[in-house]
């Protein structure tokens, strides 16, 4: 089983806004950015996936599952939304009081100083998603958000969510992963 995960395209947000659970549109269009990603896709060769779509239900990304297949009619699950960064949310990062995005950090794993998830919540409603696919007999494509695919990263690589934190990741960037046995294995990251 492959696990594909495929971060959504560029967002029509300013550069330096919190917009984690917001429901946010696409810069450009979805059908474009679709095709790119599938060409992407062949040559690097990333199998293609029938019916095994997945998708946050935000717009950003469910647009991009819906144009990547059509026909496959993916499956939306909240359990993929981004994380929620509360009273954060469509606020300038520099419009934030620094002491309270040091004090985030400091705790990134618990701290809740935005009012929404911590970094444990979100992990725990992503990896619940994870646990009812990880069984799926063939490959699972998923169309995610940063946060979510850097979850799941260091979920399946048994590493540190802080650490994957800091791996870069573009918008529409691939990341593959296979199951072998018992463990997951990067195939590739940010393709």
């Amino acid at each position: 089983m492959d696990l594909v995960l495929i971060r959504h395209p560029r967002v029509a947000v300013e550069a330096g806004m919190c917009y984690g659970r917001s429901d946010v549109p696409l810069l450009h269009d979805a059908a474009e950015s679709a095709r790119a990603a599938l060409a992407r896709m062949d040559a690097l060769g990333v199998p293609h996936c029938i019916d095994g779509w997945h998708t946050s239900p935000l717009v950003r990304c469910a647009s991009m599952a819906r144009a990547l297949a059509p026909s496959a009619h993916p499956q939306l699950d909240a359990r993929l939304a981004e994380l929620d960064f509360g009273a954060w949310e469509g606020r300038a990062w520099d419009g934030i009081d620094r002491a309270l995005i040091d004090a985030w950090a400091a705790d990134i794993e618990y701290a809740r100083l935005h009012g929404g998830e911590s970094l444990a919540q979100f992990a725990d409603r992503v990896l619940s998603w994870f646990g009812d696919v990880r069984a799926h007999d063939g490959d699972v494509h998923v169309v995610a958000h940063s946060g979510v695919m850097r979850v799941l990263a260091a979920h399946m690589l048994r590493l540190e969510r802080a650490s994957v934190l800091q791996w870069p990741l573009d918008f529409g960037a691939i990341a593959q992963f296979r199951r072998v046995g018992d463990a997951w294995v990067l195939v590739r990251w940010n393709a």
